[in-house]
């Protein structure tokens, strides 16, 4: 799994001109899956991220996690995160898990967030959506299991 997680001041995820999830400050969470991945990587991932320090303390670093300042994260699916461009013009999606199994891993994901107690929007799986985001920072950073 490969998580590529930005801190915002807010986020929005649209698809057929519908907002299908939105949040203030908090994560914007994009989330591959390949076909390595399993149900104890989601669990690992999502731990790290409910609990990762990257929001500024009252002395201004990096020392607050998204539940320490009442944020929330919305959780995009993304399968470009395994798009291989080493060979040629056109990615190779080869490493992307199949549809049902990484929409099935996506959902274990935003369940173990949601066990957490942290709040969680997403994205529609295998849908065209438009995501518009404030990086606050810019804070930009990749987890992967």
């Amino acid at each position: 799994m490969r998580l590529v997680i930005q801190r915002v001041s807010n986020a929005r995820v649209t698809s057929a001109d519908e907002i299908v999830g939105q949040i203030g400050t908090g994560l914007c969470v994009f989330l591959g899956i390949a076909k390595a991945d399993d149900k104890s990587k989601a669990g690992l991932l999502a731990e790290k991220m409910g609990n990762l320090r990257i929001f500024e303390d009252d002395q201004g670093k990096m020392n607050r996690s998204v539940r320490d300042v009442g944020g929330e994260i919305l959780v995009v699916s993304q399968f470009t995160l395994y798009g291989d461009c080493t060979k040629g013009n056109r990615p190779s999606f080869t490493e992307a898990a199949p549809a049902a199994e990484a929409q099935r891993l996506y959902e274990i994901f935003v369940a173990q967030l949601k066990a957490l107690g942290l709040r969680v929007s997403n994205g529609r799986f295998q849908a065209k959506m438009a995501v518009s985001l404030t990086n606050d920072g810019p804070v930009t950073f990749i987890l992967e299991a």
